[in-house]
């Protein structure tokens, strides 16, 4: 059986999107209120799909509050997957990207963090032709549809 998969971009700038078994896939910014996350996981949760969350920590270059955010961003995320009853898989950028292709040696092909988001931006644009993507949306896609290739096969 072929089931849904979500796909999280932690952070306040990341998204969340999703996947349905008939490939049909909406996104969004990631919610402002711990409300409406699990309010939106919630929605999705009668179609029992697999979440698939991007496994990063904080950078060298955040500060500590930065940091300490981000984190506890990232623990909020995990408590309202776990709290809407939806299985938690981890996926680390590495592992994601290597399978849809964006990585083929070494770290990212060696560009830079505004070319990385205009590459995975465009891979994004390439695979959902039909909705809007948008720096916030594009890796959570991304991460959704890698979760749906590791599901279903490499189709």
């Amino acid at each position: 059986m072929k089931r849904p998969t979500i796909g999280i971009d932690p952070g306040l700038s990341g998204g969340i999107a999703y996947i349905d078994a008939d490939g049909n896939s909406t996104a969004t910014k990631m919610p402002k209120t711990e409300r409406d996350l699990i309010d939106l996981l919630l929605y999705h949760k009668t179609s029992r799909p697999v979440c698939f969350v991007e496994k990063v920590s904080a950078g060298p270059k955040m500060g500590s509050s930065a940091a300490y955010k981000f984190g506890r961003n990232c623990g909020e995320i995990a408590m309202a997957v776990v709290a809407a009853g939806l299985r938690l898989e981890y996926v680390t950028p590495q592992k994601w990207q290597r399978k849809l292709g964006l990585i083929t040696s070494g770290r990212g092909l060696g560009q830079d963090d505004t070319a990385k988001k205009n590459r995975n931006k465009a891979k994004a644009q390439q695979l959902f032709p039909g909705i809007k993507i948008t720096h916030a949306t594009a890796d959570a896609l991304l991460i959704a549809e890698y979760g749906r290739l590791q599901q279903h096969g490499s189709e």
